[in-house]
């Protein structure tokens, strides 16, 4: 819904993830991209299946490792430090959640390669990514915007043709399902725009200059702006692997 709060959205995303790989108890999900916890404690927590993700950042490894612990779920999920090229073993699920964006114009079919590796012949990977039309994807791939400038440099956002050409290439996926969540994007960065300009005084705290806020506060305007004017979007893709059954009920653990 259009009106819920930022919470109440964050939480119907992961639960429609969780409900699109057909998660339970029996499963054993890899995440590439752990963020800061938040989706591997809700896959845990609500669909009763293990979780192994990784990351490659200090901070949320540390972060993410805590957030385990105080949900008393470590029997469930497990948080390691490690690239994604050196994965090894075989899910019954996996999931990336916009951290595609980090990876390589020329490290794509690498990634896609590897990821299949990862799944068992009836496994399933939802791939959230944030993405460019088709039609713009070489001009963007070679420009130098202000966010690869400032915010995220070394990025490089895919388009919808580039990941299935991809797919097709290097493993045996097929497209099962495909959501545009565009539209609600835009609605996250004016919340995000509105929750950090109402925290101005502590982030002056911290040290950050109003220089720093300013840039901030123009990175969320000049996304939202993309969103809502579709020069960047937003999609959730289903790649099932050949044995996948989408029509299995889904199992709950929790209400």
């Amino acid at each position: 819904p259009r009106d819920c709060s930022l919470e109440e959205a964050s939480f119907q995303k992961n639960e429609q993830i969780c409900r699109k790989l057909r998660l339970g108890p029996g499963n054993h999900l890899m995440e590439i991209g752990t963020g800061w916890g938040g989706f591997a404690l809700h896959a845990a927590r609500r669909f009763g299946c293990r979780v192994t993700t990784t990351t490659i950042s200090q901070a949320q490894y540390q972060f993410s490792r805590r957030r385990v612990r105080k949900a008393g779920l470590d029997n469930l999920v497990e948080v390691i430090k490690k690239d994604y090229r050196n994965l090894e073993g075989q899910f019954d699920r996996l999931v990336s959640i916009e951290m595609i964006e980090a990876v390589g114009h020329q490290y794509r079919d690498a990634f896609f390669k590897k990821c299949s590796s990862l799944l068992k012949p009836d496994g399933a990977f939802l791939l959230q990514a944030i993405t460019v039309p088709d039609q713009r994807y070489e001009t963007s791939r070679r420009t130098v915007d202000f966010i690869k400038r400032y915010i995220f440099p070394g990025s490089c956002l895919s388009s919808i043709s580039t990941i299935l050409d991809s797919t097709r290439r290097v493993t045996d996926f097929r497209l099962s399902h495909f959501d545009d969540l565009t539209p609600h994007y835009a609605a996250t960065l004016r919340e995000w725009r509105r929750r950090f300009l109402a925290s101005q005084k502590k982030i002056r705290e911290m040290g950050f200059s109003g220089e720093f806020i300013r840039m901030w506060e123009y990175y969320f305007r000049y996304c939202e702006g993309g969103f809502r004017e579709r020069v960047i979007g937003d999609t959730q893709i289903l790649l099932a692997k050949p044995r996948f059954q989408a029509e299995l009920p889904i199992r709950h653990t929790t209400t």
